[in-house]
């Protein structure tokens, strides 16, 4: 292969490299959408809510301002006993008093004073005009504006066309009005409002009365009203996104456990048709195979006799990984069954008794109860001869195993065994648990795949911690059987 093609492949190899798209996280994308979606949803449900509280309150005391003032004129109309059932509206302006000489100016100005003193004392009022039709103001509370017409008012304008009472709120004075010239500067928020008033036939507006208002206690109500609503919006809005957030990542949990283990059950269902392809072509060349060499052990006792032996060892070293292969990915599909632990402990360490001699192992074992655990007897057996092959093999100069049973949180069972051998490093301890790979010479590394697999089929679970020069320890969790 020249230059220029080795480069071109490794430019194409760069480039999907480069060009692979990372996996899609949905917890974080969730928190982020949820978060603003969220977020804004709660911010426009208050917004509207506070909106609501402020134009309804300040709407309910315009109406109940209306109706206290029309009522305060009714009744001092029918209290002087003027005739002709004159309304306050057509009394209010003194230039108009010659208009009406049937009227006693005495009763008149008895009627107009009663009622504009009224006026003056209403609570939380800070300045109160009255109108006429030409929007001269007839009457202040503040002296410096009677006499004064108004040109431009579209909330006057708009009382006097549509008959009906107009209120508004504001939060600081505007000073280019020139009928809010206050004695007594409000705070904070006040209140405006225009209440009508109409002669006899109900047709015509007469007079009309402006009143601007600060009512701390309406206010206050509000101010707590908006904080609670803001509060409860908050918590609603962070209660919904915790509530998602812990349902969503519990999700994202579960769906990362199932596709890996959709992953894990791909990987062995391709290994294992290759595999028990593989071991059925082998079975039978290396059966001929020993076979042969068992034959020529009877005839030939010369130098030919130590390969011959040699040939026969490796083929059962062959035939023993090919067993192993098979058993390793086969489905384990065996219910679960009450097994004595302790029982099938004592079982593996005599079928190794003779393998702890030679390697002048301490064996130390004193159980102080006999669990009964969710297991396979055979598979169980398994696991316990895989994990004392490997603790033998580390302490090939001898040393202590250890095999203690502690208590786990979820009503079960742990099986600890450590030994004193070489141990691991941090790189071959986080490769242990993966198919075909080994430290041993000759091995083929499914032992501890093939434990974890029983393990996690009966409901338990299986750990390793390992230094190196140290030793190494397995915990294997079972399920007590209650």
């Amino acid at each position: 292969m020249n230059m220029p093609t080795k480069a071109l492949l490794s430019q194409e190899g760069d480039t999907r490299l480069h060009s692979r798209k990372p996996p899609f996280n949905l917890l974080r994308w969730f928190s982020l959408v949820s978060l603003a979606v969220i977020g804004t949803v709660a911010v426009a449900l208050g917004s509207v809510s506070t909106r609501f509280v402020i134009t309804e309150s300040v709407q309910r005391d315009a109406l109940l301002t209306s109706q206290f003032i029309q009522a305060i004129a009714s009744a001092e109309v029918r209290h002087v006993s003027i005739p002709n059932v004159r309304t306050m509206g057509e009394l209010l302006d003194p230039r108009k008093d010659k208009d009406f000489p049937d009227v006693d100016p005495l009763a008149r100005a008895n009627a107009r004073g009663e009622f504009l003193d009224h006026i003056e004392h209403l609570p939380d009022v800070i300045l109160a005009n009255i109108y006429a039709p030409d929007r001269v103001v007839i009457w202040s509370t503040n002296p410096a504006l009677m006499g004064t017409r108004i040109h431009t008012d579209d909330d006057l304008d708009q009382a006097f066309a549509s008959r009906t009472p107009v209120s508004a709120s504001y939060h600081d004075v505007d000073h280019s009005r020139m009928e809010q010239k206050f004695v007594t500067p409000p705070e904070y928020i006040f209140i405006e409002n225009y209440i009508p008033l109409f002669d006899a036939d109900g047709n015509k507006v007469t007079a009309m009365v402006e009143i601007y208002k600060e009512p701390k206690d309406l206010i206050n109500r509000m101010e707590r009203g908006l904080i609670l609503i803001w509060l409860a919006t908050a918590l609603g809005g962070g209660l919904i996104y915790l509530g998602l957030y812990w349902i969503v990542r519990r999700a994202a949990i579960q769906l990362a456990v199932q596709q890996k283990q959709l992953i894990t059950n791909e990987t062995f269902v391709a290994l294992g048709e290759m595999s028990s392809a593989v071991a059925h072509s082998l079975r039978n060349p290396l059966a001929t195979i020993r076979s042969s060499a068992e034959l020529a052990l009877e005839f030939d006792s010369g130098a030919a006799h130590k390969n011959i032996n040699d040939i026969i060892g490796q083929v059962d070293r062959m035939s023993k990984w090919v067993r192993e292969l098979l058993q390793s990915l086969r489905p384990l599909n065996d219910e679960a069954e009450p097994v004595n632990l302790v029982a099938a402990l004592h079982d593996s360490l005599m079928a190794f008794e003779q393998q702890v001699a030679k390697a002048n192992v301490r064996v130390v074992f004193e159980p102080r109860e006999t669990p009964m655990v969710l297991s396979q007897q055979v598979q169980l057996t398994q696991i316990l001869n895989s994990l004392l092959a490997n603790a033998l093999e580390a302490m090939e100069k001898g040393g202590t195993l250890t095999i203690t049973l502690e208590p786990t949180d979820a009503n079960g069972v742990c099986v600890v065994v450590s030994d004193t051998g070489k141990g691991m490093t941090e790189e071959q301890r986080s490769m242990a648990f993966r198919p075909f790979y080994t430290t041993k010479r000759g091995g083929l590394g499914v032992g501890l795949v093939l434990v974890k697999r029983i393990m996690e089929r009966f409901g338990g679970a299986v750990t390793l911690e390992s230094r190196e020069g140290e030793g190494t320890i397995v915990r294997l969790s079972f399920k007590r059987l209650t």
